[in-house]
């Protein structure tokens, strides 16, 4: 059974399916993602194929970009490929939402907008509402390797085929050298590391310098709280941050 199914327009997402294909395979093991093409047998039924899998997979990745939305319907011109009853890509993400398969858009390219539920049909407005990811090919391995991580901490099965588990950012401060930076603790997520310079505050964007002597007032920027160094009479300042913002012809 493949936990992540490919949903994508032929015209819009094939080049990009076949990146995630790759990427996810890498991590989860090709048998474990579904791609059209790659995962459906000479002979097979098509359409029972790709819903029966649909309604057997654990996540829907809906790959979204600017023919998405407007494609036109090649059976009857003048109308949406989206607005057919009968189009696989609906048809799909329309399977995933009664089965209660978890259903992610990702919007290809920096540029593309979120999708406003009054321009879907009904049985999809509910795909403009779920939490979307961005996927851009300036930057494939990273986008994608963040797509997946966020999806390991949500669905055990694929948490169980990960083969690349994050990294531990927790240390064990019996393990570390004596006479040098150790670490004590941890407090909200922050490393203290005490050394003979004095205390640094670290998180995964760089170490804050509090000890004695005048600091340069730097920024760092963490994913929640801007942190900005002082003097020490200043002190720290912690704040909320900034937000940053098949047949394959008939898909």
């Amino acid at each position: 059974m493949e936990e992540v199914f490919l949903n994508y327009r032929t015209k819009d997402g094939k080049e990009v399916a076949y990146i995630f294909d790759e990427k996810l395979s890498a991590r989860f093991g090709s048998e474990n993602v579904f791609r059209a093409t790659k995962s459906i047998d000479a002979g097979a039924d098509y359409g029972e194929t790709m819903l029966g899998r649909v309604r057997r997979s654990s996540v829907l990745l809906a790959l979204i970009g600017d023919a998405w939305l407007d494609a036109p319907d090649r059976k009857r011109p003048g109308r949406r490929a989206l607005n057919d009853p009968q189009d696989w890509v609906r048809q799909e993400i329309e399977e995933a939402f009664a089965h209660g398969v978890l259903v992610v858009p990702v919007l290809l390219g920096r540029g593309m907008e979120q999708l406003e539920p009054r321009r879907l049909p009904k049985s999809l407005t509910a795909l403009a509402e779920c939490q979307y990811e961005r996927f851009s090919l300036r930057s494939p391995d990273t986008d994608i390797k963040r797509l997946g991580d966020r999806l390991v901490r949500q669905v055990p099965t694929l948490a169980a085929l990960d083969r690349k588990p994050p990294a531990r950012k927790d240390t064990d401060a019996t393990n570390q050298p004596t006479g040098g930076v150790h670490n004590t603790g941890q407090s909200g997520g922050i490393n203290t590391l005490n050394g003979p310079l004095g205390t640094f505050i670290q998180d995964s964007h760089g170490p804050l310098h509090t000890g004695n002597g005048p600091q340069h007032a730097p920024q760092f920027q963490g994913e929640n709280t801007n942190y900005i160094a002082r003097d020490n009479h200043g002190g720290v300042h912690f704040g909320p941050a900034k937000r940053q913002d098949e047949n394959e012809d008939e898909r």
